[in-house]
């Protein structure tokens, strides 16, 4: 694990080699074990690396006998059963890393090498053979990777900070990154809150050719979420089993150092802990967070129950409101753009607490999305009674008493979720930004979401939805704060659940073994359920989903107020907004019960602030 950095532009070896230590300085804290870079006229790459396998020979960049180089930030699971097969065909190893696996798979099979790797990964492949820099991200989007290009100069790295060392002067904020962040609390890909500065997004490679100073980008893997009928003769809960037991032991046995587990107390923690060691992993440590004198929103005794019958070493911090607001200046650091999760100081904190045991962590990201979690349960439910009136005639269904028929009448069944832009954040509707801001960008948010939805080619809402929380908020929300709070803290965190043959098993399983059925009963995450009535307390198994339960919202309207209205109001902001409307907006939180959607919108606010004052001066 590490972070990778490189520039192209008018420059010579010297300028090169002083530019990359630049922008490798300032992600130190994702590989502060060693660093390694190369320049000459006109290119220069390098990265800093966290030491997890091959620890003593494992130093980038490796080159290849015929000049080839690369540098690479994640793991490649399979990077032994690839050795041997290379091995095999007479190619010889100078390390036992897998950064070199990939170096020699590429010089046997080209690009097309990509569809060989599973794991998680941001790669910069330099071939001087044919003039060409190639720039990987893995399918799922678990790194990050950003580029910049102008006139002159292609910049790239794991983090926008980098890319910003080697620029002479900051670009202008992307209005339309603001515009849509206000809604999403993330800026979706491929944008970034930087003009000029575009994410790599999942699944994709960009070729650049260096004789001609241009790139193109291509798409090499994509998952379809489109559920099949269900087949009597199929053990799906077998199939899970294997699939997950074995995406599990991948990431256990990756690694030359000592691994631990983010235990939430939730379902899908539990699953990944109960998991590691019905393989046989001993020792185990586990890491668990909560809020001092806030029980409300505690998860720890969860936690302590799942590691107490899993026999783990386990470990707990709790932290206080102040930790909570000090981090935030250091958190829109780290984070590089404006994301407003609450859950992201808290994993920073716990992560910090695991990097003083452990340098590698697993979670539970990503069981949502690709199992149906969240309330999918009670979407099939009003999906199910859609369905069932969706045969009426349009006159009749408008009118029904009921908003929902109206818009089926609308939209049809399978367009519903399209319809009415259904997405898990949608902190500020269009109207209300419209009135909120004193500028308009070119596109709505809404529209965004809706082109999301017509990327899935399924009929069925349900797969839809899945298709759109893969493709954006798992991406820029929950993996983006898993990244920047871990690698923070110089922790390596891996996610079994986004296992992409998982993920393309997962895409087709059958709508019963996701979300139940009228005769089973609705549910979320039926095959996970299964899974786990064998292997964790019955307690976990039944208990509502929280998400990561953080009492913000309730401090912004007792203790927290000031601080939030001191940001709200700060001079940073008023060039994007209405004062008036901040003002009410903050009127409205102090002047009403606790209300979370207010709240919502006046934290995503702070945020935006903190970041402006942080990144924009």
């Amino acid at each position: 694990m590490c972070g990778i950095a490189g520039i192209i532009g008018e420059f010579d070896g010297v300028s090169g080699e002083s530019l990359i230590k630049k922008m490798l300085r300032v992600i130190e804290h994702r590989g502060p074990d060693s660093n390694g870079f190369w320049a000459r006229a006109s290119f220069a790459f390098g990265m800093q690396r966290l030491s997890i396998i091959d620890i003593a020979g494992g130093d980038q960049p490796i080159w290849s006998n015929c000049g080839v180089g690369i540098v690479f930030n994640g793991e490649i699971y399979n990077f032994k059963h690839l050795r041997e097969l290379l091995e095999q065909k007479g190619i010889t190893f100078k390390t036992h890393s897998d950064t070199e696996v990939i170096l020699q798979l590429y010089l046997k099979k080209g690009i097309e090498a990509i569809h060989d790797l599973e794991g998680m990964f941001g790669i910069c492949l330099y071939d001087p053979r044919f003039e060409k820099i190639y720039l990987i991200r893995d399918r799922l989007g678990v790194k990050p990777l950003y580029y910049y290009h102008d006139d002159e100069n292609f910049i790239f790295g794991s983090e926008i900070k980098s890319i910003l060392e080697a620029l002479p002067q900051k670009p202008d904020v992307n209005e339309q990154a603001v515009w849509d962040y206000l809604t999403l609390r993330y800026v979706p890909a491929p944008e970034t809150i930087w003009k000029s500065i575009h994410k790599l997004e999942p699944g994709h490679y960009l070729e650049y050719d260096l004789k001609h100073k241009k790139f193109d980008i291509f798409k090499y893997w994509s998952v379809n979420f489109y559920s099949e009928k269900i087949q009597k003769n199929r053990n799906y809960e077998k199939e899970f089993e294997t699939l997950f037991l074995e995406a599990v032991e991948k990431r256990l046995l990756a690694s030359d150092v000592p691994v631990g587990i983010l235990l939430s107390g939730g379902l899908d923690s539990s699953c990944v802990a109960a998991a590691a060691v019905e393989l046989g992993h001993k020792n185990f440590h586990t890491f668990s967070i909560g809020f001092e004198d806030e029980k409300e929103f505690s998860e720890l005794g969860y936690a302590k129950q799942v590691a107490e019958h899993i026999g783990s070493t386990h470990h707990e911090i709790t932290i206080s409101q102040k930790q909570f607001v000090d981090f935030l200046e250091e958190f829109v650091w780290h984070s590089d753009e404006p994301i407003a999760d609450l859950a992201s100081i808290p994993l920073y904190y716990v992560s910090k607490l695991a990097s003083e045991h452990v340098k590698v962590v697993l979670s539970g990201e990503g069981a949502d999305e690709i199992l149906a979690g969240y309330n999918f349960d009670q979407l099939a439910k009003k999906l199910f009674h859609l369905k069932s009136l969706s045969f009426l005639p349009k006159s009749i269904l408008k009118l029904l008493p009921f908003y929902s028929a109206k818009n089926l009448a609308e939209s049809g069944y399978s367009d519903f979720l399209k319809f009415n832009a259904t997405h898990i954040t949608n902190v500020f509707s269009e109207d209300r930004k419209l009135g909120l801001c004193a500028f308009k960008p070119k596109n709505s948010t809404k529209r965004y979401i809706q082109n999301l939805y017509e990327i899935s080619s399924s009929p069925e809402p349900i797969d839809q939805l899945q298709q759109v929380y893969s493709q954006s908020w798992l991406v820029e929300d929950l993996l983006m704060k898993a990244d920047k709070m871990s690698m923070a803290t110089s922790l390596e965190l891996r996610v079994p659940f986004l296992d992409h043959k998982l993920v393309e098993w997962a895409a087709k399983l059958p709508l019963e073994w996701k979300i139940g059925s009228l005769r089973h009963g609705f549910t979320t995450k039926r095959i996970l359920r299964s899974f786990a009535e064998k292997r964790i307390p019955a307690e976990i198994i039944k208990r509502p989903k929280q998400g990561f339960p953080v009492p913000a919202y309730k401090w912004l309207k007792e203790d927290l107020f000031e601080f939030a209205q001191k940001k709200v109001l700060a001079a940073c902001l008023k060039q994007w907004f209405h004062a008036d409307k901040l003002s009410a907006l903050l009127s409205n939180l102090k002047n009403t019960d606790r209300n979370d959607t207010v709240a919502r919108e006046v934290w995503s606010l702070v945020i935006l602030s903190i970041w402006m004052s942080r990144w924009k001066n």
